[in-house]
């Protein structure tokens, strides 16, 4: 028998057996099980079954964290033994079933913004690199300086670093739709048509240069480029209009009728109402987060860094998404990343601590990649592996993430992008602001670690908390 053959049959034993097991996926760090019965599950079992990280239950899933590449193995091996497997996007599916109506609601919005996500991670890439390129210090080495750079490569960046905020309506439109029940390929046009070209363009109009157009004499209507709220109201009530029609209009004219009434009436409704509207909504929650994010003293970003590891524990983090969108689209930097890094990088430095002051091989084994793995930027198998289980860590990796949050604030730190965070976020300070990163991030590691291996753990607690577990 195979060691991973061993871990799938221990672990589907410990969730209460096959007939327990509703369905089985995976994502790119954890085992996703939907089981018909959580009473059923031996959680102390499953955290003691070799390579396992921690086990919680979240959106509907029993999800146990493996680590890249480990999960891999073991869903093979699990899927071997007759269990019914499902894609993740499946098994999401099922699991929006489950819930409350708040958690299913905050599931969507994060459906919605995640796969957006990646194409603005590039394109701040594309921003930081530009950044580094065309500084002073960069461009001597070569001889150069910036008025020696050529207008045909400056229009190569702009085109690698513009696209995706000029048509981001288009995009959120198309995710809207997709996850609302509608035809994405509709959303997309709508989208489209909200930043036309026939449109006053909403930065020139901004900028005091163009006037918007008025329909009735009192309605502006201008473009919509690097907006996210007006399209994603207009999604939603899209994709419900454009399931209405469908229902009733016959299948002989659904091709062509559907879409037209669809496209007609919102561009309508997004031109005249949702957009004008929304678009104030939106301003406002803008000049909201930029008041707070700019309070002085740090006070932001000790409340920040302080608190974001909590709010990632309730699975509702991902409606700060459109607030970092929303900020990269209208300013083309992000102060919110850099404070929430620390906040990583803390729990990370509070696992660190853990590794190297306990004397169990086991709890070693766990605690080094998963402390590594916060430093790549992804804090689950830190939280709920080794900091949650033995509590005080986690409390001093909150301090820690204050404390790097407050150097941030007062640094004034801004990235050029999002979803990146501690070391492979690196690469959106490239704009002349690596080094203050780097020294943000090592207070919030240093303070988390001292505090933790000072006060925060020891063998003789971890046995305490064991027993009561």
């Amino acid at each position: 028998m195979t060691e991973y053959r061993k871990i799938a049959e221990e672990l589907i034993d410990a969730v209460g057996g096959r007939e327990n097991v509703h369905s089985v996926a995976h994502c790119a760090t954890r085992l996703r099980i939907m089981v018909n019965d959580k009473e059923k599950i031996d959680q102390e079992k499953i955290e003691s079954i070799n390579k396992v990280k921690g086990a919680f239950f979240n959106s509907g899933q029993y999800q146990i964290i493996f680590g890249t590449g480990t999960v891999n193995k073991v869903y093979e091996e699990v899927s071997g033994l007759d269990i019914e497997s499902m894609s993740a996007s499946e098994q999401k599916k099922e699991a929006v079933k489950s819930g409350s109506a708040f958690q299913r609601a905050i599931r969507k919005f994060g459906d919605v913004f995640v796969p957006i996500i990646p194409v603005l991670v590039a394109t701040g890439l594309f921003m930081g690199l530009r950044g580094m390129v065309m500084q002073e210090e960069i461009l001597a080495l070569f001889g150069m300086t910036a008025s020696d750079v050529s207008e045909n490569f400056i229009l190569f960046t702009q085109v690698l670093t513009d696209t995706a905020f000029i048509f981001l309506p288009a995009l959120v439109a198309w995710s809207t739709f997709r996850v609302f029940g509608g035809t994405p390929i509709i959303g997309l046009i709508l989208g489209l048509m909200l930043v036309s070209p026939s449109l006053p363009n909403a930065w020139d109009v901004a900028g005091g240069n163009v006037e918007p157009i008025y329909f009735f004499g009192f309605i502006p209507v201008v473009g919509y480029q690097a907006s996210v709220l007006p399209a994603f109201i207009a999604g939603i009530i899209g994709a419900k209009l454009e399931r209405v029609i469908r229902k009733r209009v016959p299948d002989a004219l659904d091709l062509i009728i559907t879409p037209f009434l669809t496209l007609l009436i919102m561009i309508g409704l997004s031109l005249l109402v949702i957009g004008p509207l929304f678009h104030m909504v939106e301003q406002g929650i803008l000049d909201v987060t930029t008041t707070v994010l700019s309070w002085p003293f740090g006070i932001s970003g000790i409340l920040i860094g302080g608190l974001n590891q909590l709010i990632v524990i309730t699975g509702v983090h991902h409606i700060f998404n459109m607030l970092e969108i929303q900020l990269l689209a209208q300013y083309k930097s992000n102060p919110y990343n850099a404070i929430v890094t620390c906040a990583v990088a803390a729990q990370g430095g509070a696992t660190l601590a853990v590794a190297l002051k306990t004397k169990s091989a086991k709890l070693k084994a766990l605690a080094f990649p998963s402390a590594l793995s916060a430093f790549l930027g992804i804090t689950e198998p830190a939280l709920f592996g080794v900091n949650l289980r033995y509590g005080k860590p986690f409390v001093m990796g909150l301090i820690g993430g204050a404390a790097g949050g407050f150097a941030a604030s007062l640094l004034q730190l801004k990235a050029t992008g999002m979803a990146v965070t501690v070391i492979p976020g690196t690469l959106l300070y490239l704009n002349g602001q690596v080094l203050q990163y780097i020294l943000v991030n090592v207070i919030a590691i240093a303070v988390a670690f001292a505090l933790t291996w000072m006060f925060g753990f020891s063998d003789k607690a971890k046995k305490e908390v064991e027993q009561v577990q």
